[in-house]
C-alpha cells in the first residue's frame, strides 16, 4: 500500500488531489492502494455529488471564514474542521468482494479498525437506523457502512467508482462544535448518535493517530 503522509489543504485543493490520485490509478492500471491522510484548512463544508445545496448560507460560511465544496462522493454534506480525513484508493478487483458496495466498505474499513486498535479504541460497524425527518448533515444519518465506538459514530465514509476502481474517503472526527453545526446545517445535532476522538479520550492527539496509521 502506498501511504501519502497527512497535509492540510483547503477543500478545493483536497478533493482536487483525491480526483488527481483516482485518475492516475486508472491511467496508469495501478494496482497498488493509495492511502491519503489529510486536513483542511479553512474549515470547508463539503456536500455529496448529487446533494441539494438549497439549505446552504453562504453568508454564514463567509462570516465564519469556511469554504463549500462539491465531492465526488455520494452522501450529504459533512462540515471538515476539526478532523482527520482519509481516502483510499484501490481497483475493485484488489478486494475479495469489490464489486460489492456494502462489504467494500467494511473491507476498506478494516484499516481503520485495526489503526484505532493500537489507541485502544474498538470501532465497530453501525447498524443502519431509521431516521425521522430528512437530515442534510451527514454524521446524523447511519448506514452499514459507518465506523462507530459504542454505537455512536465516528466516522462517515463514501464512495465513488470509475472505470474499475474505487474511491472510498471519510471523516474522522476529532472534535465538532455542536452551535456551529446546527447553525450551518438548520437542525438539531444529536449528541447521543455521534462521538469524537476527544470524547472518548482526550489524551490522544491528532499526531498519535497520524504516527499509527504512518506506520501501517
Amino acid at each position: 500500500m502506498k501511504f501519502i503522509p497527512y497535509k492540510v489543504y483547503t477543500g478545493a485543493e483536497n478533493m482536487q488531489t483525491d480526483n488527481d490520485l483516482l485518475e492516475s490509478s486508472i491511467k496508469n492500471n495501478i494496482k497498488e492502494p493509495v492511502f491519503r491522510l489529510y486536513g483542511w484548512a479553512p474549515a470547508c463544508v463539503s456536500l455529496g455529488r448529487n446533494q441539494r445545496c438549497d439549505f446552504v448560507d453562504e453568508n454564514l460560511l463567509k462570516e465564519n471564514n469556511i469554504d463549500i465544496v462539491r465531492r465526488l462522493t455520494g452522501g450529504r454534506a459533512l462540515l471538515h474542521d476539526d478532523e482527520i480525513t482519509y481516502s483510499y484508493i484501490c481497483p475493485a478487483v484488489f478486494l475479495q468482494n469489490g464489486e460489492n458496495v456494502t462489504e467494500s466498505y467494511k473491507e476498506i474499513s478494516q484499516i481503520l479498525i485495526e489503526g484505532f486498535k493500537k489507541l485502544d479504541i474498538e470501532l465497530d460497524f453501525g447498524g443502519i437506523k431509521k431516521t425521522k425527518g430528512h437530515f442534510d448533515y451527514c454524521m446524523l444519518v447511519s448506514t452499514g457502512a459507518d465506523l462507530c465506538y459504542r454505537n455512536k459514530k465516528l466516522i462517515g465514509s463514501a464512495q465513488f467508482r470509475k472505470n474499475g476502481y474505487i474511491l472510498q474517503h471519510g471523516s474522522i472526527l476529532y472534535d465538532y462544535n455542536r452551535e456551529l453545526l446546527e447553525k450551518i446545517f438548520k437542525e438539531k445535532v444529536d449528541t447521543t448518535s455521534i462521538t469524537s476522538i476527544k470524547e472518548i479520550n482526550s489524551d490522544i492527539s491528532k499526531d498519535d493517530i497520524i504516527n499509527v496509521f504512518s506506520r501501517m
